[in-house]
């Protein structure tokens, strides 16, 4: 399946590269001054740049307490859902629970290096680049070489109805004022949230919303509906920060954590 997550990652870069460079013509903004948010040259806010959540939500959405049970370890954290509460149905709550119990082994992210889902890619350890035109956001992250495209067109290319359900999903966008809103499905079921194991089904929904607090923080949220999985709809939030580091870019990284997990994988308490 791995070679599936490949393909469609090498697809969706081709589409990125692509749709960008033929933007290439658009006339840029004008600098903004001083924490003034930035606007592309119709008005829009532009989020372009390299971003980083900078928190553990990775590890744990909820509140945690600190694990050196592994080579990845787990830092202690607050949590970023909603009321601290993921309300899971009582047999998807068993299945998250047995995936704690093997995370070490069996995170799709941290210890298969598959492409990390939505909206887990969001709140990776690792820096990502949001790049803007008119028609299209293109999201390129660090981890795993993970890229995905946001169609700003609207109704312009039909849900990809008969399609595998792909590991960074399908999404689409669109602006509620100056805020942008991105609707994504069809996400594979492999994906967790986190590496406590917390899941979903290929029923996963999610509306992501992000919006300027000032030029160089973003406020992200992230609704979650899965009605195979969880009994209501909840909510992920967290700011997200604007890389200033001089010359600062998103390298491109194949993780490699499969081997080395084997060796700890009896390290796990039971």
């Amino acid at each position: 399946m791995r070679s599936l997550g490949r393909l469609t990652l090498g697809i969706a870069a081709g589409i990125v590269l692509g749709a960008f460079t033929l933007a290439g013509g658009q006339t840029p903004a004008a600098k903004p001054a001083a924490n003034q948010v930035p606007r592309t040259a119709d008005g829009k806010p532009d989020f372009s740049g390299i971003w980083q959540a900078l928190n553990t939500a990775a590890w744990d959405l909820q509140d945690h307490a600190s694990s050196y049970t592994s080579f990845v370890g787990m830092p202690p954290g607050r949590g970023v859902v909603e009321g601290n509460e993921i309300p899971y149905k009582p047999e998807a709550l068993k299945q998250k629970q047995e995936n704690f119990s093997r995370r070490l082994t069996e995170d799709p992210a941290f210890a298969k290096c598959y492409l990390p889902g939505v909206p887990r890619a969001t709140y990776m350890p690792y820096p990502f680049e949001i790049i803007q035109n008119p028609n299209m956001v293109g999201m390129r992250y660090a981890f795993a070489r993970a890229v995905r495209t946001v169609d700003l067109a609207g109704k312009s290319r039909a849900w990809l109805d008969g399609w595998p359900d792909f590991l960074m999903g399908d999404s689409r966008g669109k602006w509620d004022g100056d805020t942008l809103v991105v609707d994504v499905r069809k996400l594979d079921e492999r994906t967790w949230f986190d590496h406590a194991g917390n899941h979903h089904s290929a029923d996963l929904h999610v509306v992501e919303r992000y919006s300027f607090i000032d030029r160089d923080h973003i406020q992200y949220e992230a609704t979650i509906e899965d009605p195979t999985v969880f009994t209501r709809p909840w909510k992920i939030s967290m700011p997200l920060y604007r890389v200033l580091d001089r010359n600062a870019e998103i390298f491109e990284w194949d993780c490699r954590f499969d081997q080395e997990s084997e060796k700890y994988k009896d390290a796990i308490p039971k």
